[in-house]
């Protein structure tokens, strides 16, 4: 697989990671790199840590596809570091616009996700039902409050990033569910873009050390699932990326709002009809180039990998 290519799926990934309600893990099941982004990090085994320790360096780095890892590893943290300062001014100014790209995005990917079923039965549509449902229910879960405590930090990594990598569940939806969201993914980004270690570090690191543990045992989990329940894991994949479209929809007001340090916090948000005005028009046509994006983005996918 071109490398250039690789990259450009992980900044894909990593920008998808950054909107609460948006799975990176969606854009790896639809640009084809899911399941190989599975098993690699579920090679991080035994026979990896015996190769490391011997000294076969070489023989380690093909066990583990590192260059496949690293090269859309860097690709993810690029987006990361680049687009949440740029994701928080839009949300802060435009977010019913932000979440109509997303909306589209997320819309246009439903039938291609679904089609990666080999064959329909009722045990398949009673799957995509439980992932519908599921992620349907997250859209109206409330807020938990900010907590900074280690442990809760490497929860929020191991929680976040399993939801990462599992197609239709956001991992920074979940981070905004734990009351954890801003911490993470914006104020300590953003410092750390800015070379602010002090407040940074004892917030990243936590996070960083959890999502590690968090993407190795799942690897593990999901390269089995795929392995045993292939079209049963699609299907509930499948009501994942439907269910979203409740968590991301664009037009929502303050339902819940408490103030914490002087600045306004919400903790759950209700889901309103647009009304049909010139922001709605706008918004209708973002949706509509974020499911072109989408487009693409399968066409770009469907090469066959060398």
């Amino acid at each position: 697989m071109n490398l250039v290519g690789v990259f450009f799926k992980g900044f894909a990934m990593g920008a998808a990671n950054v909107i609460p309600g948006v799975s990176g893990g969606t854009v790896a099941f639809i640009t084809g790199i899911y399941e190989r982004l599975i098993n690699a990090l579920k090679s991080f085994d035994v026979t990896a840590i015996k190769l490391l320790t011997s000294g076969k360096v070489k023989e380690f780095i093909q066990h583990v596809d590192f260059f496949f890892l690293a090269t859309l590893g860097a690709g993810v943290i690029c987006s990361v570091l680049t687009l949440a300062r740029l994701f928080e001014i839009g949300y802060d100014k435009y977010p019913v616009y932000v979440a109509s790209l997303f909306f589209g995005l997320i819309l246009a990917s439903i039938p291609s996700v679904g089609k990666m079923v080999r064959h329909w039965s009722t045990s398949r549509y009673i799957s995509l039902a439980v992932g519908l449902a599921i992620a349907a229910s997250m859209a109206f879960s409330p807020e938990a409050p900010e907590n900074t405590n280690l442990l809760y930090l490497m929860l929020c990594g191991v929680v976040a990033m399993c939801s990462m990598i599992i197609p239709g569940v956001s991992g920074s939806f979940v981070l905004l569910l734990m009351g954890n969201y801003q911490l993470i993914m914006i104020q300590s980004v953003n410092k750390l873009r800015e070379g602010n270690l002090a407040e940074s570090l004892p917030i990243i690191l936590p996070v960083g050390a959890g999502a590690i543990i968090g993407l190795i045992a799942l690897s593990h989990f999901l390269s089995w699932l795929f392995k045993r329940y292939h079209d049963n894991a699609v299907a509930v994949i499948t009501g994942f990326v439907t269910g979203s479209l409740a968590i991301i929809w664009p037009w929502k007001t303050p339902a819940q709002v408490i103030v914490k340090n002087g600045e306004e916090k919400v903790l759950r948000y209700a889901k309103q009809i647009p009304d049909l005005d010139s922001s709605f028009a706008i918004a209708l046509l973002i949706i509509c180039a974020g499911a072109a994006l989408m487009w693409l983005t399968e066409k770009l996918g469907a090469a066959k990998p060398d």
